[in-house]
């Protein structure tokens, strides 16, 4: 007979606990998004000039690319089909704070080889096609 009681009792306290217990438990951050905006180094706008070291860093540049998007990491990657003095590519991904975003676009092959420079921006995905 007690035992609705009990049970009352005990739902009623795990009411009152709960909402303490939830807020002292940490919460991870939810990434941020970032853009990195990448273009040809001024050296390199002639096609003749690139030696086969730079086309090598662009190679692991696109596999690094490939291996981020498929991580979930990369929202997308692309470039413009413009002449190399012209054409930039944007890479939109999500990192937890602005110093792990740097990290990433410094460590990108094409960029840490001199080959493409890049500017990081805050970003914010308003909408995108499913």
């Amino acid at each position: 007979m007690h035992r609705p009681k009990q049970l009352l009792a005990a739902a009623l306290a795990a009411f009152l606990i709960a909402p303490a217990a939830i807020a002292a438990t940490p919460v991870a951050a939810k990434p941020q998004q970032f853009l990195y905006m990448l273009r040809v180094a001024p050296h390199l706008h002639d096609e003749a000039k690139w030696s086969d070291k730079d086309k090598a860093a662009t190679s692991r540049h696109f596999e690094r690319l490939k291996k981020a998007t498929a991580a979930g990491k990369v929202i997308l990657a692309g470039r413009t089909t413009e002449q190399l003095d012209k054409t930039f590519g944007l890479v939109v991904f999500e990192a937890e704070d602005e110093k792990t975003a740097r990290v990433f676009m410094e460590t990108d092959p094409a960029v840490a080889a001199g080959v493409m420079t890049a500017t990081l921006h805050p970003y914010s995905v308003a909408l995108q096609r499913k």
